[in-house]
């Protein structure tokens, strides 16, 4: 038995091995951010077998060869329910409600700039250049330059992204060639590179070239047109790759900022539930291997701790990281877990809302609060993906744990006349909508 526990043991080191020697020392990075695109809006199925979990209708071949080649999570978050939040969330590697910037006013935040993905990775290795192309979000002092892209858009806007050129619809196909320029200057001098490319698409308004328009009818032919145009620049990006001869040393990470309104889930963008913060999440790269799905719950802050773990595993990440690295799980097939220095997640939104409210994950379960209402809605997602069955009346000690643990989290982030506000649950009337409550089994609210 000994002997065959050794072979065993040797075995599984040895698939360890082989994988760690297919991850170069310095990978490149690139990181296509789809905005406003919903969990089950993607050809790709998000959970296998299950076809409520795409849109078949839509033409995505080329992010189909991406989850051919990588990994599919069927769990994964964005850092917010809204844009704003959200990248700067992945910016800085934490929540939002920690880097106190939950809404698109916020001014200051919990880090500096200086502490971003881009900076951090370039300390890691000076080697590495950085780009950041399309949505930016955020003005000064939170700036492209200070957080650390060699070369960007600048602080772009929502309406940035409303073309002008009918041949360039949502400016996704400029975004590409900026990109391609970029990638082929880094291959030339020898520098690895972190290329985030932020898409307009598929935020509205809606475009599409006309060509690709005439391929679709019915009421969602335009963002179908919309998304294929996007998905068409996918394939220019990964023959790119190959034409450099870095695919292999290249991972690809294809995310949504946030969620959107979702034929099973409930809710959508700027509301808690799983519909507005469950997105689209397919990685290709050295050492991943191809047509996995994992089911390991992951959120877009990770993505700051994975690239810094892959590019130097020895780098001190700065003080107040709150992800964690999935460079383990990435190299097992999707199987294991993500270790983060706080174990759950946390989402915040305030404004625009009826109901200012707050959710936590924590294992396999997730608990939503009404700070205006006191409700707390508590849900096993494994066996409620609809989250339609509100337990925590049959599990008071689980919900009153996470609301605590919500409340210190949320506490300790936002400015103190923020959390007044919300403790007093006083909502802002110039943010409210006529009064509605979050009935179990309906869209109220959503």
């Amino acid at each position: 038995m000994k002997s065959l526990n050794t072979l065993i043991l040797s075995l599984i080191c040895g698939i360890g091995l082989a994988n760690a020697q297919t991850v170069p020392a310095e990978p490149n990075f690139l990181f296509i951010f789809i905005d406003d695109q919903a969990w089950d809006a993607t050809s790709v199925q998000m959970l296998p077998g299950e076809s409520f979990s795409h849109t078949p209708s839509y033409r995505m071949p080329n992010l189909e060869q991406i989850a051919e080649q990588g990994i599919i999570f069927s769990q994964a978050y964005a850092t917010h329910p809204k844009c704003e939040g959200s990248r700067s969330a992945l910016q800085m590697g934490r929540t939002s409600t920690s880097l106190n910037a939950v809404d698109k006013d916020a001014d200051n935040w919990n880090a500096p700039p200086a502490d971003s993905i881009a900076n951090a990775l370039k300390r890691a290795n000076p080697s590495y250049r950085a780009a950041h192309f399309g949505k930016w979000q955020w003005p000064a002092p939170y700036t492209p330059d200070a957080m650390g892209y060699d070369a960007s858009d600048g602080v772009t806007m929502n309406a940035d992204g409303t073309s002008q050129d009918p041949n360039d619809p949502k400016l996704t196909f400029s975004i590409t060639d900026r990109a391609e320029a970029f990638m082929e200057e880094q291959v030339a001098e020898g520098h690895p590179f972190y290329l985030q490319l932020s898409y307009y698409a598929t935020h509205g308004p809606n475009q599409a070239l006309a060509s690709t328009l005439e391929k679709y009818s019915g009421d969602d032919a335009l963002l179908a047109a919309m998304t294929e145009d996007l998905d068409t620049n996918i394939g220019v990006l990964l023959r790119k790759l190959d034409e450099l001869g870095i695919t292999d040393s290249t991972y690809v990470i294809y995310m949504s900022d946030n969620g959107m309104s979702s034929g099973i889930l409930r809710g959508g963008k700027a509301l808690l539930d799983e519909g507005g913060i469950r997105v689209p999440l397919v990685i290709s790269g050295p050492g991943i291997s191809g047509g996995e799905y994992s089911d390991v719950p992951v959120v877009g802050y990770d993505i700051y701790p994975t690239i810094i773990h892959f590019a130097d595993p020895d780098f001190v990440l700065p003080e107040g990281i709150e992800g964690g690295s999935w460079k383990s799980v990435l190299l097992n097939g999707g199987k294991g877990q993500v270790e983060r220095p706080i174990d759950y997640m946390v989402w915040h939104h305030d404004v625009e809302i009826v109901h200012p409210q707050t959710a936590i994950r924590k294992g396999d379960y997730k608990l939503v609060y009404f700070w205006d209402t006191r409700e707390s809605f508590l849900h096993h997602l494994p066996t409620d993906l609809t989250e339609s069955k509100n337990i925590a009346e049959q599990h008071p000690a689980i919900a009153e744990e996470m609301l605590a643990e919500l409340m210190a989290h949320v506490r300790s982030g936002i400015d103190a006349s923020r959390y007044a506000r919300l403790e007093s649950g006083i909502h802002g009337a110039e943010d409210r909508r006529p009064p509605e409550r979050r009935g179990m089994g309906a869209d109220s609210n959503r």
